[in-house]
């Protein structure tokens, strides 16, 4: 049974693909899927379908529509969730797909150091699983195939 596997989380650094290294290692059957982790791509989507816009509120306006509806899909396709909050960035779209993927009672698990476990605490409380590292989070997983 291969699961997908939703990755929402900052898009700064190379998380995912050291979480997907060690899945193809452990040789878990998932496969994944993610928000669009190109920045650039991201912010300017709206004005590359919808054409130019009359200012930045707008702009972002137009590009939030079109990456919230991309969210939406790839999260209605997922099997579970792992969001991960890190310690370096902000993490608002985290949060959002996190709540989005609670709400859709997708199973989620949440990454996060110790540090955010006070500001995380209500996030945490509604997930089905908080850990610390992606080793943990891929524990989780496995456990789903013994």
């Amino acid at each position: 049974m291969e699961l997908t596997v939703y990755l929402a989380g900052e898009i700064h650094t190379n998380w995912r693909e050291e979480l997907q290294k060690l899945a193809e290692e452990r040789k878990l059957p998932l496969s994944f899927v993610a928000p669009q982790t190109n920045h650039d791509r991201s912010d300017d989507i709206g004005e590359a379908i919808l054409g130019e816009q009359p200012g930045n509120l707008y702009k972002d306006h137009a590009a939030s529509d079109i990456n919230n509806f991309r969210t939406q899909v790839m999260l209605q396709k997922a099997d579970v969730v792992i969001a991960l909050f890190g310690e370096q960035y902000r993490q608002w779209n985290t949060a959002m797909d996190a709540s989005a993927a609670i709400t859709l009672n997708k199973p989620t698990i949440i990454i996060r150091p110790e540090s955010l476990i006070h500001p995380l605490k209500e996030l945490s409380n509604k997930a089905n699983v908080t850990v610390e590292t992606v080793e943990q989070a891929l524990d989780v997983l496995s456990y789903i195939y013994e």
